[in-house]
């Protein structure tokens, strides 16, 4: 029979392009696609096929009986360094009107990178001692420029530019710039490890004389990081580029036939960027600028060539951070102080483009940002000691021209201008005059929610936008102040609604990989930040459960949501050494004489102690241990080793006991009596039977009517009390928590006009006014982890199987919402469900679309069943019609 089934999404190691990919064996991914009535699709087997013109003049052909159409082993032998290769594959199965097999996909390239370390010929550059090496308090590195002006006879068919830098770069080939990254190359443990980008620069390089340049600044590398007064050069105080053109005779050769490589022939000078830190921002000052490309300037100094690097070079492996979205201010106004203020209605991250301005020499715009306004005014107290400021200083008559900083980046909704405002006679400030560009790492987003509630939407794009605004190589925990660090804790518990909102799998994955290497410098513990750049202070690198257990729990999320297995064999040790790290009392479970951050931020902590929670710190850190422990037996199970899956099941289980023994009553209730306390509980499945379950959730519910359904609980417990709720039987108790307006509440920022999630509940307080504490930030996506139960409970998608090849549709109509609408857009294909109450508001109707070669539980009320791919509706009577809506607070009376 004719199949109109199709291969799409041919990927790479999980990116949609397979140049300068950074492994000699890359997994391969696709979706199979067809019409809807191709109804219960399953692979039975595929074929790939690879042709390897360097290596031999035939194409292979691969054939494997398996279901997997994601992440599927390489086949052939691992690729050389350099190598190109063309890939194509197609799929065999059925569907229920019988076979059903698909036509071979077109043919994608697949370009190795450098991936033996023996091929870097090139040697790390920098400024000659005095130029541009005193860091100053006020300015720090001068931004260097270096180049090479060299001949080439020839244009080669094949011209590959691999480069990183002891800083931040930004390369030019004749005057246009390569690539589009930003930040490039990212930050990493450098002194363990430097990631190294590889261009195409096939269209910029010309016959005859070519110039290159690179322009490099502090970035991480010797910036000022840390609060504070901070710390700076901290990997190192010499900053420059390590580069190598490389240049091929044929499309195919497999070596270079000649090399352009950094080394003391290179020629170095100070940019007209006099100054640029992550913190305080970037001054330009037009008069200083000068042409790279003049060969016949004589204003250049010889570079010197970096010694041995200490640290590996490894190829980019995630998606970089790029410019990802335009937007347009939307008001532009003065402040009480007569100082304009420019809003572009959104909190976000980047940087601020200027398209065109004159001004005459000497004369300065100079742009302050911040999160929030307070009474009127720019509220920067927030961002401590970073100055978020750039300027730009006209001279040499020059005008500016499409202008934006480099090497900088700022987390903003509001600037303040200087130097520019809407009643300048020539070239007044409007709203056409500039444009802020968002920048994060580059991840496609692949979920989506919504429902009835405009005001639960919100929160949900709130916790989107803080997604993106800390996703830059690094998962941080602000964009605006002095810190911008890898909070471990804050992905920790984060990391399944990163998932399901992006495809963040590849950047995770690299991100982790500092992480164990930080963990081996600090002998098995895992720092609470990733770069650990506080292994000196200001805080003791100490074990803290939450915070250390993201080693287990987001290698174990990565697998769940992007079928990984790598990612678990990769972190494995570092697991086990984690396992090994915890300080532990005489019973087994944490030692209760160590400070634990616990239920970090409970609500009703004081502003300036965020750490005094309600919930015992140690309480919360053995039900972690007790979690671990579980999830270290079923990873070790995946990954084959079965006497540690026996080791660790069995510690479980121990562990399990004592915490029983030790913190719970036989009814169920824990000490403490806290909504963190009995939420984990719920959610880690430490009692021991159904009737204690049933105890915990109804004194959870007690306990969220007690609070009238405002939020009580810190860092451990938020992400877990509406599934605990719903776990417990009292979903329209979740729902009211859910849609709580009053302080603390996920939508009390809402109601404040808020657009990203915020740090703490009261960041802005009712008065208008910013919190008082010290650590207070308007972009922080902890507090975000709540959309993992909309994902689930609301919208009813969650995954059984790793990749979401079985999944399990659940939604759990309540509160005022009426409809909702989920889509996940996984590496299997898109799984999207569309629920509504009819008219009676007793029926609720289902629209389920499962692609091909994935199967669905169907959690009707009267019985769970399977469903193979296609389309399906279903009806059936609402599960929580018995249930009182809305649920009545606990109020509390003094009888006579």
């Amino acid at each position: 029979m004719a199949s109109h089934m199709l291969i799409s999404s041919f990927k790479f190691e999980q990116r949609d392009t397979g140049f300068g990919v950074h492994v000699a064996t890359p997994r391969l991914s696709w979706n199979v696609v067809g019409p809807a009535e191709s109804r219960d699709w399953v692979q039975n087997l595929y074929e790939i096929q690879i042709s390897r013109p360097q290596k031999r003049s035939e194409t292979s052909s691969f054939s494997t009986l398996s279901q997997e159409t994601v992440l599927v082993p390489w086949p052939d032998l691992p690729l050389d360094s350099f190598e190109r290769a063309y890939v194509r594959v197609r799929s065999f199965g059925t569907s229920a009107t019988g076979p059903a097999d698909t036509e071979w996909s077109e043919w994608s390239t697949v370009e190795a990178s450098i991936l033996n370390p023996d091929d870097w010929i090139a040697k790390a550059i920098t400024s000659p001692q005095g130029l541009g090496h005193e860091r100053s308090e006020a300015n720090g590195h001068q931004p260097m420029r270096f180049r090479k002006i060299f001949d080439i006879a020839q244009k080669s068919p094949r011209n590959r530019l691999y480069i990183t830098a002891l800083g931040l770069y930004v390369a030019y080939v004749n005057g246009r710039r390569v690539g589009d990254e930003c930040l490039a190359p990212g930050w990493t443990t450098y002194n363990v490890r430097i990631q190294f980008q590889t261009f195409d620069i096939d269209s910029l390089v010309v016959a005859g004389t070519n110039t290159l340049v690179i322009d490099v600044a502090e970035g991480w590398y010797a910036g000022r990081l840390l609060w504070g007064e901070g710390k700076s050069n901290i990997y190192g105080g010499r900053i420059g580029p390590l580069a190598q053109v490389a240049f091929f005779d044929s499309e195919h050769a497999a070596t270079p036939t000649s090399w352009i490589t950094t080394d003391a022939t290179w020629e170095c000078k100070p940019q007209p960027i006099v100054s640029s830190s992550l913190y305080d921002g970037e001054a330009y000052d037009l008069g200083l600028e000068y042409n790279p490309w003049d060969a016949s300037d004589l204003g250049w100094t010889a570079a010197e060539a970096v010694g041995v690097l200490g640290s590996t070079l490894v190829p980019a492996s995630c998606e970089p951070v790029r410019v990802t979205q335009i937007i347009k201010p939307v008001s532009i106004f003065t402040d009480p102080d007569r100082k304009t203020i420019i809003d572009f209605g959104q909190n976000l991250v980047g940087r601020v483009r200027i398209p065109a301005l004159s001004r005459p020499d000497g004369h300065r715009i100079i742009m302050r940002f911040a999160e929030v306004l307070e009474n009127g005014r720019l509220g920067v107290r927030p961002l401590r000691q970073a100055k978020a400021t750039d300027t730009v200083i006209f001279g040499g008559g020059r005008s500016l021209q499409d202008w934006a900083p480099h090497f900088t980046y700022h987390g903003f909704r509001y600037v303040e201008i200087s130097g520019w405002s809407s009643e300048d006679v020539d070239e007044p400030l409007t709203l056409g005059s500039l444009v802020a560009e968002v920048i994060h790492t580059d991840m496609e987003r692949t979920g989506f929610f919504a429902c009835s509630d405009d005001r639960v939407n919100k929160l949900h794009q709130n916790a989107v936008w803080s997604m993106r605004g800390n996703f830059l190589g690094v998962p941080t925990d602000c964009p605006q102040r002095d810190e911008r660090l890898g909070w471990t804790g804050d992905i920790q518990v984060f990391g399944p609604t990163a998932c399901y909102l992006y495809k963040c799998g590849g950047m995770l994955a690299n991100w982790l990989r500092d992480v164990i290497a930080e963990q081996a410098i600090n002998g098995g513990i895992v720092p609470l930040v990733v770069p650990d750049v506080m292994k000196d202070g200001p805080w003791p690198t100490v074990p803290q459960a939450v915070w250390d257990d993201v080693i287990i729990i987001l290698p174990w999320n990565l697998y769940l949501n992007f079928g990984d297995t790598e990612v678990l064999r990769e972190n494995w040790t570092g697991m086990k050494d984690h396992i090994q790290s915890v300080r532990r009392g005489s019973d087994g479970l944490w030692d209760p004489e160590l400070w634990q951050l616990g239920d970090w931020l409970d609500p009703t902590a004081p502003p300036h102690e965020p750490g005094l929670s309600r919930t015992d710190g140690t309480l919360v850190a053995d039900q972690y241990l007790v979690h671990v422990t579980h999830l270290m037996g079923k990873i070790a199970e995946v990954l084959g080793h079965t006497e540690d899956s026996l080791l660790y099941t069995h510690e479980h289980l121990r562990l399990k006991q004592t915490f029983q023994d030790k913190y719970m009553a036989k009814s169920g209730l824990t000490v403490g009596d806290s909504q963190t306390s009995l939420s984990l509980s719920m959610l880690f499945q430490l009692h021991s039977n159904q009737e204690q379950r049933k105890c915990a959730g109804n004194r959870l519910a007690r306990l969220a009517r007690y609070t009238k359904f405002r939020v009580s609980t810190g860092f451990a417990g938020t992400p877990a009390v509406l599934e605990a709720l719903t776990q417990g039987g009292h979903i329209q108790v979740a729902y009211r928590m859910l849609l709580e307006e009053s302080c603390p509440s996920w939508l009390y920022p809402v109601g404040k006009g808020a657009t990203t999630i915020w740090e703490r509940w009261d960041s802005m307080l009712d008065d208008g006014s910013i919190n008082p504490g010290e650590m207070t930030s308007f972009n922080h996506y902890a507090l975000g982890s709540v959309a993992a139960w909309l994902h689930k409970t609301v919208a009813g998608l969650s995954p059984i199987r790793p990749g979401w090849k079985k999944v399990l549709v659940s939604p759990k109509p309540g509160g005022t919402i009426t409809s909702a609408q989920g889509r996940f857009d996984s590496l299997n294909g898109t799984i999207s469900c569309n629920w509504e109450l009819l008219k009676t508001s007793e029926v609720v109707r289902v629209e389920l679309t499962i692609p091909p070669n994935v199967r669905a539980v169907i959690d009707d009320p009267r019985g769970e069943f399977e469903v193979g791919s296609g389309r399906h509706t279903f009806e059936w009577p609402l599960a929580n019609k018995g249930e009182t809506w809305p649920p009545e607070a606990q109020l509390i009376t003094f009888g006579i």
